[in-house]
């Protein structure tokens, strides 16, 4: 697999796409679509674009770490 660019959370972009929330999360396209699409997951859809408000994307990276759903 290849190393991510993103090193910390500072080095994403404010709204990130589908490709970059797997790169991010170290999984495949297919299964980053899967989960923008998903309940509870902060994504907007703008026309046929999908995207990911990198706040919202921290937030819930720690829920899912941290075992609550605050």
């Amino acid at each position: 697999m290849n190393e991510s660019k993103y090193k910390s959370y500072d080095d994403l972009p404010l709204m990130l796409s589908v490709p970059e929330v797997a790169e991010v999360l170290g999984i495949g396209r297919a299964h980053a679509y899967e989960l923008v699409k998903s309940k509870g997951f902060p994504s907007i859809t703008i026309g046929t674009r999908i995207i990911v408000p990198k706040d919202e994307f921290i937030v819930w990276i720690k829920r899912q770490t941290s075992g609550t759903d605050e």
